[in-house]
């Protein structure tokens, strides 16, 4: 397949961009500079520019764009960028593929699970509503932009949990616990909705050859409290778990990213890949955690 890809610089799309091309795939990469190999292609989503041709006779387009969510505390200007730098890739692309002669047959867009927002006890499939707060208004915008080609091409959101990663979420949390502040986040029994690195490049991979279209859930099929992880951390670096960091305090620093990161609690279950077919190679996050202390880097 030829396979462009929008975001491949980031730790998806690095690791992504490796499994694809490994599999025979070529892999063209859209770059914000002037394009310097035969595999990288310019565009300039921030003034919405990418020449439809680009995209003409891909067999698929995958969209990993957008600012981190983990770059702490968000501003409002920040807040600004994650949305923005969304919506602006995800809309240069849309256009693209709208202009192009031989539209591509696969569009995979990003998305995260931040969708359903803090859920308590329910459990949650693609079937669920959205939630409320900061990051479901972003994802909801994301999605529907992406959907707008669904009519010529066929579209899955990736709705993705929090990547289990020396390079994602565990960076902080390595840091803390290896200082030895490590402690529950509040109550610490709210669930996280966690994916290992290996499974969600994994599940992208396994979508492009799935009829599946919409939204797919790409979380770790056994839920997990925020204290089951960090103090599974704890254990493998043979550190203290024992500091609460109370949620007040929380608020009070890190406002909405509080809300929506820390003490998010909602189990989203991966129904429609399990559905297809799909296994994961990481089950819990103990097994994610222990594979990505592991994989050096």
């Amino acid at each position: 397949m030829r396979i462009v890809i929008a975001g491949a610089s980031g730790l998806i799309g690095q690791a992504l961009v490796a499994e694809l091309s490994t599999r025979g795939h070529r892999v063209v990469r859209l770059v914000r500079r002037p394009a310097r190999t035969p595999d990288e292609l310019t565009w300039d989503p921030t003034s919405r520019h990418l020449d439809p041709r680009a995209l003409s006779g891909a067999d698929a387009v995958i969209n990993l764009s957008g600012a981190s969510i983990g770059r702490l505390p968000w501003s409002r200007r920040y807040r600004r960028s994650i949305l923005s730098s969304r919506i602006d890739a995800t809309s240069t692309l849309v256009s693209a593929i709208r202009g192009a002669e031989v539209p591509p047959r696969i569009f995979l867009s990003a998305s995260a699970a931040g969708y359903y927002g803090s859920r308590p006890g329910e459990v949650l499939t693609e079937d669920s509503a959205r939630g409320t707060g900061f990051l479901s208004d972003v994802t909801a915008q994301w999605e529907a932009d992406a959907m707008r080609v669904s009519d010529i091409t066929r579209v899955v959101t990736l709705r993705s949990g929090i990547v289990l990663d020396r390079d994602g979420v565990l960076k902080p949390l390595l840091l803390l616990t290896r200082l030895g502040v490590s402690g529950p986040l509040s109550s610490g029994t709210q669930y996280w909705p966690w994916v290992s690195l290996d499974d969600e490049v994994a599940a992208i991979a396994h979508l492009l050859d799935s009829a599946i279209e919409g939204p797919v859930n790409i979380t770790g099929p056994t839920p997990a409290s925020a204290t089951t992880l960090m103090r599974h951390l704890a254990k493998r670096l043979k550190r203290p778990f024992w500091l609460p960091a109370p949620a007040f305090a929380l608020r009070i620093l890190l406002a909405d990213a509080a809300k929506d990161l820390l003490l998010v609690d909602q189990q989203p279950r991966p129904k429609r890949l399990l559905a297809d077919g799909f296994r994961f190679q990481q089950e819990t996050a103990e097994a994610a955690v222990d594979t990505a202390l592991a994989r050096t880097r």
